[in-house]
């Protein structure tokens, strides 16, 4: 089975997480989503909906792959480059991108969904946010760039921090996401948005919208993300505690 399920809508091509059970981010689910954003873009998509699954959008990396490579750092990073890659596919996209987030989106899946043109949650406890303290990691300045341009500076360092989750509600208050609907309705309503979107003359609005978002790709670039650095403090005893002690709670 595919690990991207690929729907066309019209003009709108549906790019949907398929690794169950919670859409972890390995290498190989990384590089499929950058595969099926290039490929939608070169056959003519209008836009793209990116949506996941109806608990959980993404649950974000693959820790116990990522841990399971041990000292293997060529390896590690690797993995980690093909997420990045990921995201900035999505950020650089020539089309717009809008996610359906009809779960739960920590961690790399805020990321992905913050990499979006446009965020449309379900409404309810599904949470969402950058949670890296909490496991002993650290989010690079690009990603947290991506972050503070959609809640402030100050609510972002607040979030950051504290690696905090934070509910539809919330999520919705704050400007992390732009809609909330009934899980039935996100992906439709992503699509919709879309539509609109594709109703405009066509150059001007996606020059405009190339200008507006150029930020969004820069946050990405490697001086951004300083993966040698990130590297090497996820092999440092704290986060390394952190992380196992992740992949215990979760087994149970």
């Amino acid at each position: 089975m595919s690990l991207i399920e690929t729907i066309h809508h019209g003009d709108v091509v549906e790019l949907q997480l398929a690794r169950a059970p919670v859409n972890a981010l390995n290498p190989e689910l990384c590089l499929a989503l950058r595969a099926g954003i290039d490929k939608a873009v070169a056959e003519g998509a209008g836009g793209i909906v990116l949506s996941g699954g109806q608990k959980v959008f993404s649950a974000g990396l693959d820790v116990p792959h990522l841990l399971s490579l041990g000292e293997d750092r060529a390896a590690l990073t690797a993995a980690w480059q093909a997420f990045f890659d990921a995201a900035l596919a999505i950020a650089a996209s020539p089309v717009p991108v809008v996610a359906a987030i009809a779960g739960h989106a920590p961690a790399g899946g805020c990321v992905l969904a913050l990499c979006c043109d446009y965020r449309v949650m379900v409404s309810g406890p599904a949470r969402i946010g950058l949670n890296e303290t909490q496991v002993g990691l650290v989010a690079p300045e690009g990603i947290q760039r991506l972050l503070r341009r959609v809640v402030g500076d100050y609510r972002a360092e607040r979030l950051l921090v504290a690696g905090e989750m934070v509910d539809a509600g919330q999520a919705l208050q704050i400007g992390l996401v732009d809609e909330l609907v009934e899980v039935e309705h996100v992906a439709q309503r992503a699509r919709l948005w879309l539509e609109q979107l594709l109703a405009l003359p066509r150059a001007a609005m996606l020059q405009t919208r190339a200008i507006a978002r150029a930020d969004v790709a820069a946050a990405l670039q490697p001086q951004n993300i300083e993966l040698p650095r990130f590297i090497e403090s996820w092999y440092s005893a704290g986060t390394q505690q952190a992380l196992h002690a992740l992949v215990d709670r979760l087994r149970k």
